[in-house]
C-alpha cells in the first residue's frame, strides 16, 4: 500500500488522516483561523443507531478503498455510481468513523434542491417577527443556520466527511452550481456581508449543521483549511456535464458476489443461521435478473433465522419476503 492509503476498509478507527501527504499546490486551501474537529466517540460518525451499524459493519472492497484514498489525497469529492442496495451511502459512514472525521454531514437531494440549500439557510420572515417584538430582532446570524455542504468547507482542521445523496435526482444546475464551490472550496453569505459593513470586525456567529454550538464566520465569507471528503451518490439514472466529471474521483459499484455476500452477511450476522450459504445462491439468483438489494437478504436471513420455523415454513418465508422486499425497496442497503 502507499504511504497515502489511510483508509484501509478495516472498520478499526484510528488517526491517520493525520498522516496524509499535503494537498497538490492547485488544491492547497488557507481558511482560519482553524477550527478543531467535532467531538468524535466511536459511534459519533452516525446519527442513528442504524447509521452505526452501516459504519462498524460496513465491507469494502480493493476497488473503493484505493480510489476513497485518491480522493482524499487529491482533495477531491468521490462520485459513487451503482444500483440500489449497493452501499454507496455506506462507504462514507465507514470512512468518517475509521478515521475519526466526526459526524457524517448529510445532504439528501430531491428535484427541488439547490445550491444555497446545502450552504446555508435563511428565515428573513422570523427575523420579520421577531423585530415586532419587545426585545428587537437580534442580528441577522441570529435567524440563519448553515446548511451541511457549508458546514463541511468551514476551515477545520481535518476534513468533515459530507455525503451528498443521490445527486442524480437534482435539477440540470446544480451538479455545476456545486462544482463550483468544491472547486474554490469557499462561499460568501451575502446576507452576511452586508451586515458586516455595519460592525467593526464583521465577525457573526453561526450555528452549524447538527449542532448548537455556534462558530464564528468573519464579513460572510467562509473558506475551508482541510478539504472535505465528499462522497457524492448517483444510482446511474443521468449524465453529468464533463466539467462535473472531470473533477470527480470516479467509483463504481457493483453488487456483490458471493465471497463478498458472505463477509457482509458475517458482519451483520454474527453467528448467520444455518440457511445463510443456501439462501444467499437463491439471493444470487433472484439478483441476476431483478433490483434485489443486499439489505433484503439480510432481513430474510435474520427474520428467518428468528422466528423458530422448519425448514420448510423458513424457504416459504424468505420466497415471500424477497420478491416483496424488492418491490417495496427503494434505498441503499448495507
Amino acid at each position: 500500500m502507499p504511504h497515502w492509503s489511510v483508509y484501509t476498509g478495516r472498520n478499526e478507527p484510528h488517526d491517520g488522516i493525520d498522516d496524509l501527504p499535503a494537498p497538490p499546490p492547485w488544491r492547497a486551501f488557507d481558511g482560519g483561523p482553524a477550527l478543531p474537529p467535532p467531538h468524535d466517540g466511536d459511534d459519533a460518525t452516525a446519527v442513528s443507531p442504524d447509521r452505526v451499524h452501516r459504519a462498524k459493519s460496513y465491507v469494502a472492497g480493493e476497488e473503493s478503498v484505493r480510489l476513497v484514498n485518491a480522493a482524499l489525497c487529491l482533495r477531491r469529492p468521490l462520485l459513487v455510481t451503482g444500483p440500489p442496495g449497493t452501499g454507496k451511502s455506506s462507504l462514507a459512514y465507514a470512512v468518517a468513523r475509521e478515521l475519526r472525521l466526526g459526524p457524517v454531514l448529510r445532504w439528501n437531494i430531491t428535484s427541488r434542491s439547490s445550491l444555497a440549500d446545502g450552504l446555508y439557510q435563511y428565515d428573513p420572515l422570523s427575523r420579520l417577527y421577531a423585530a415586532r417584538g419587545q426585545e428587537g430582532p437580534g442580528g441577522v446570524e441570529d435567524h440563519l443556520r448553515l446548511g451541511p455542504l457549508g458546514t463541511a468547507l468551514l476551515p477545520y482542521d481535518r476534513p468533515r466527511a459530507l455525503l451528498v445523496d443521490e445527486i442524480d435526482k437534482s435539477d440540470l444546475d446544480l451538479p455545476n452550481d456545486l462544482l463550483n464551490v468544491l472547486e474554490e472550496g469557499q462561499y460568501e453569505i451575502p446576507e452576511l456581508v452586508r451586515a458586516a459593513r455595519h460592525s467593526g470586525d464583521g465577525a457573526a456567529e453561526v450555528l452549524a449543521d447538527g449542532t448548537d454550538t455556534p462558530v464564528v464566520v468573519r464579513r460572510g465569507r467562509v473558506r475551508c483549511r482541510a478539504f472535505p471528503f465528499v462522497v457524492l451518490t448517483s444510482n446511474g439514472e443521468r449524465e453529468f456535464p464533463p466539467a462535473f466529471l472531470r473533477r470527480c474521483v470516479r467509483l463504481k459499484l457493483r453488487r456483490p458476489g458471493r465471497d463478498q455476500l458472505t463477509h457482509i452477511v458475517r458482519a451483520h450476522l454474527d453467528p448467520p443461521n444455518g440457511d445463510a450459504d443456501r439462501l444467499i445462491s437463491r439471493f444470487l439468483e433472484r439478483a441476476a435478473g431483478g433490483e434485489l438489494a443486499t439489505d433484503q437478504l439480510l432481513n430474510a436471513l435474520y427474520l428467518t433465522g428468528v422466528a423458530g420455523l422448519d425448514a420448510e415454513s423458513r424457504d416459504d418465508l424468505a420466497e415471500q419476503l424477497m420478491p416483496y422486499l424488492s418491490a417495496a425497496a427503494d434505498g441503499d442497503g448495507f
